[in-house]
């Protein structure tokens, strides 16, 4: 089993941070595990995206070209990446963002407002992690708890841990919208 997702969005919506949680929840489950960030260098307000790669064997490659599946927190990035998601896959939309549809009738869609969604459990902060707990439920890669989990360390190590209750709340908001 090799899954693949793209996270993009602006820079400022946490995909770069999602990824991360992402990539460690999978190692934490046991999985191989590649983890690419790619940014502009104005960061904030710019685009950002990055690829995670989760496989029961080892990662030849952290560049994908057809990934399994797209979290698109923005028009740009779901006219962007659309096109390269593998047949059979999975999209999740912004739809507070974005307001067309998925051109796509081979693809898995889950079309959410995760903009209301994160101001749901008190910060727009949070829409990285509605999108990920959304990503988590639509495609079954991953046990909710384990994401959490790794959520948690990553952001208690920062020094951030008044952020993980919201954080946790978030995930279960994401996933449970699907």
């Amino acid at each position: 089993m090799e899954r693949s997702v793209i996270i993009a969005g602006f820079g400022g919506q946490g995909v770069i941070l999602a990824g991360k949680i992402l990539a460690q929840a999978g190692m934490d489950h046991g999985l191989e595990v590649t983890w690419l960030p790619s940014y502009g260098p104005e960061m904030r307000g710019g685009t950002a995206n990055c690829t995670v790669v989760l496989s029961d064997e080892p990662v030849g490659s952290p560049i994908v070209d057809d990934p399994s599946a797209l979290i698109a927190m923005n028009l740009p990035s779901l006219d962007k990446f659309e096109s390269t998601v593998a047949k059979g896959g999975t999209i999740v939309v912004n739809t507070s963002l974005i307001d067309r549809a998925v051109k796509r009738g081979d693809a898995q869609v889950a079309s959410l407002q995760l903009n209301e969604l994160a101001e749901k459990v008190g910060s727009m902060r949070a829409i990285n992690m509605v999108a990920l707990g959304a990503y988590v439920k639509a495609t079954k890669i991953l046990p909710l708890d384990t994401v959490k989990g790794a959520m948690a360390r990553m952001l208690e190590k920062g020094g951030k841990e008044k952020f993980v209750t919201m954080n946790e709340q978030a995930l279960e908001e994401g996933y449970n919208a699907v």
